[in-house]
């Protein structure tokens, strides 16, 4: 599908920690002409760069402040400010609420705060939100990861992307991901806490989340380290009954239009 109006780059989806070949959580998302960084996870920005410089990005998109989603924004900082990166603006970074002051704390090394703004220019999400990067529909969805967390939809061309973030199984997500073209599921936990409020999805919620949605594509990502990956796609596809995937680093998929 060379024409695809979407196309998803796995740049890496390990978690908590990078994997010797497998970066954290991170996504390179092209559609309408625009590129887009979707979480920046430890060591993603290395393989971001195969693909696009960060000269050429037009945005990032953050989905929750936890680490193995956001540290290479550190260093993309210092790409941006002190390096050989030139643009003529500040890159636009959409991310949960105090995400550059959070950027800020790390990156501030003098009584003065990190110009974090001369980087980025830091758009902060609310459940709802909605931006347009070149010909690519970008709308964020609050979910349920006990701390700020938002899923994305992103539509081109009459195909639909919708990436979990972390989250637990919610009405929310499952109604946000209605028809879309493709799920992109974390399915980080082997099975959901006995004593605590879950924030993740099990595998066989992620195909359980897909099939309600009538996802028409499954990936799966995020998967926890206890669980192989294989694993995690055979009890996905038992809860539905379409095609399921798992996000490999390197793994590229176009993604059509619903027809």
């Amino acid at each position: 599908m060379a024409d695809a109006p979407l196309r998803l780059t796995v740049l890496g989806s390990a978690t908590p920690y990078p994997a010797v070949d497998n970066p954290c959580s991170g996504y390179l998302l092209e559609g309408g002409g625009a590129r887009i960084w979707v979480d920046a996870g430890s060591g993603t920005l290395g393989p971001l760069q195969r693909h696009v410089h960060l000269g050429e990005l037009d945005a990032i998109w953050i989905s929750h402040l936890h680490a193995d989603h956001t540290a290479d924004l550190l260093t993309a900082y210092y790409g941006l400010v002190y390096a050989d990166v030139r643009r003529t603006s500040p890159l636009p970074l959409y991310g949960p609420p105090g995400i550059a002051d959070r950027l800020a704390v790390f990156l501030t090394n003098g009584p003065a705060r990190s110009p974090v703004e001369s980087a980025f220019a830091v758009h902060e999400l609310y459940d709802g939100h909605h931006a347009r990067v070149g010909g690519l529909d970008l709308t964020s969805r609050a979910v349920s990861h006990g701390m700020p967390a938002f899923a994305l939809r992103a539509a081109s061309g009459g195909a639909s992307l919708v990436y979990s973030g972390d989250t637990a199984p919610c009405p929310a997500l499952t109604r946000f991901a209605e028809d879309c073209s493709l799920l992109l599921c974390e399915a980080d936990s082997t099975a959901q806490p006995a004593d605590t409020e879950p924030v993740h999805h099990t595998p066989e919620e992620a195909g359980g989340t897909a099939r309600a949605a009538r996802a028409r594509r499954l990936v799966v990502t995020h998967v926890g380290r206890d669980l192989a990956p294989a694993e995690a796609v055979a009890r996905a596809a038992a809860r539905y009954p379409g095609p399921v995937d798992y996000a490999a680093p390197g793994a590229v998929f176009a993604i059509g239009r619903v027809v």
